[in-house]
């Protein structure tokens, strides 16, 4: 517990160094409240740059405050999901890469302790920042479109952190497998996309991907209760990020053992 603590520590003070702990979180929250925003002030802009042509009408819908929300997790899933695959791309890629993996673990360090402090850094990283930038667009939210509970901002928050702990295993995953980090992005991207597609063409048949938590999110707000669909679903995702991370030791322990 000692060992897995002080890689912990050292991964927490890597990412403060590399000013992750700052620009991140506002990044993220930045994406959070941009579509919200910017809605809600869409007919003030366009009259600013020069307004519409003569007879032109432009009718914008009344947002509710559960549509509001889901422009925030629309944003964080697109913009927000790449920004996690690359701050994450280099976690294990570029040690192994620069050779100071076989440096760390040429010491007595279980490799099951240096995979998970990886993931356990970022899952407060992304977690600290995600609910900062919900926290941000549930202010506004609540100014600019209407009451928005605490409780549910809570529940979107521990749903829809699931489904982006899982972004960062697929990640470690990938940095287990190999050198690049360019590399480790592009194919963590491309599994989260590639995801997204199965599940939009057989939807019928995956009623718990990963990818439908933001759907089940929606109906859970809309109804005011927790759908059993939405606890299947994060569950399944949660067996995912075991089975990823159990997956990612093993392979870090088989290529390291046989490079040596």
């Amino acid at each position: 517990m000692m060992q897995w603590s002080a890689l912990f520590k050292k991964e927490m003070l890597e990412n403060w160094r590399n000013k992750k702990w700052l620009w991140f979180p506002l990044v993220m929250i930045l994406i959070a409240i941009m579509d919200p925003i910017s809605n809600y002030y869409l007919p003030q802009i366009i009259k600013s740059v020069g307004g519409l042509p003569e007879g032109a009408v432009l009718e914008l819908p009344e947002f509710t405050p559960v549509e509001a929300i889901m422009m925030s997790l629309g944003q964080l899933s697109s913009l927000g999901v790449l920004i996690i695959v690359l701050i994450s791309m280099g976690s294990i890629a570029s040690e192994k890469k620069s050779g100071v993996i076989e440096l760390i673990l040429v010491k007595p360090v279980s490799y099951a302790n240096y995979i998970t402090a990886k993931w356990a850094s970022l899952f407060v990283l992304i977690w600290t920042a995600l609910f900062l930038s919900l926290v941000c667009s549930w202010y506004y939210i609540n100014i600019l479109f209407g009451s928005f509970s605490l409780l549910q901002l809570i529940q979107v928050t521990f749903f829809y952190g699931i489904w982006l702990t899982l972004v960062i295993t697929i990640s470690i995953f990938y940095n287990s497998l190999f050198h690049t980090p360019g590399l480790v992005a592009f194919l963590s991207a491309g599994t989260v996309i590639a995801m997204s597609v199965l599940t939009k063409v057989f939807h019928h048949v995956l009623t718990w991907s990963p990818n439908k938590i933001s759907e089940y999110i929606h109906t859970m707000l809309l109804t005011g209760e927790i759908p059993s669909e939405l606890i299947a679903t994060s569950s399944v995702t949660a067996g995912c990020i075991g089975l990823l991370l159990f997956l990612s030791i093993i392979i870090i322990q088989k290529k390291e053992l046989g490079s040596r």
